[in-house]
């Protein structure tokens, strides 16, 4: 029969910890919060580390053109979010204002994507037909029309 053990002991994989005996220091010869947090500080180290990777390679090999066009790309997609937090936060009482606005952030987004897909170079065997002049002209006369609707719907 094994032995009986106290009321106050509570029972670890690793040892027996007594309550009774609060007096003398207890020492743990578990080591799992260090090593838990060893693959999360590796795998946020590589996680880093791919993203600088990225980050380099998209500096060392992307034009300066595709460069430009995706820094409008964060600002539309900056200010369609700004529209949508005021909208959220102060209300929305001149809703056609914000549903126009909003949609001519979204559809610039969808335009200015679509300039950058047809000049990007690694695209070139996909729109052989399409000069980058043209894709602009595409690109400047769909803008015309998506803000001219857009400025319409306000009233």
């Amino acid at each position: 029969m094994p032995p009986r053990k106290s009321p106050n002991a509570i029972a670890f994989p690793a040892k027996v910890i007594d309550r009774s005996t609060s007096a003398q220091p207890i020492k743990s010869t578990s080591t799992t919060a260090s090593s838990s947090q060893q693959p999360a500080i590796r795998s946020l180290q590589d996680a880093q580390n791919i993203l600088i990777n990225v980050w380099n390679n998209y500096v060392a090999q992307t034009p300066q053109r595709t460069k430009l066009l995706d820094a409008f790309l964060a600002f539309l997609a900056v200010v369609g979010a700004l529209q949508f937090v005021y909208c959220v936060i102060a209300g929305n009482y001149p809703f056609n204002a914000f549903l126009s606005g909003f949609s001519a952030c979204v559809g610039q987004f969808v335009l200015t994507v679509s300039l950058r897909i047809q000049t990007n170079p690694n695209n070139k065997a996909d729109f052989e037909s399409i000069s980058h002049e043209r894709a602009f002209a595409d690109f400047v006369f769909g803008s015309m029309i998506l803000h001219f609707f857009c400025v319409n719907f306000i009233n």
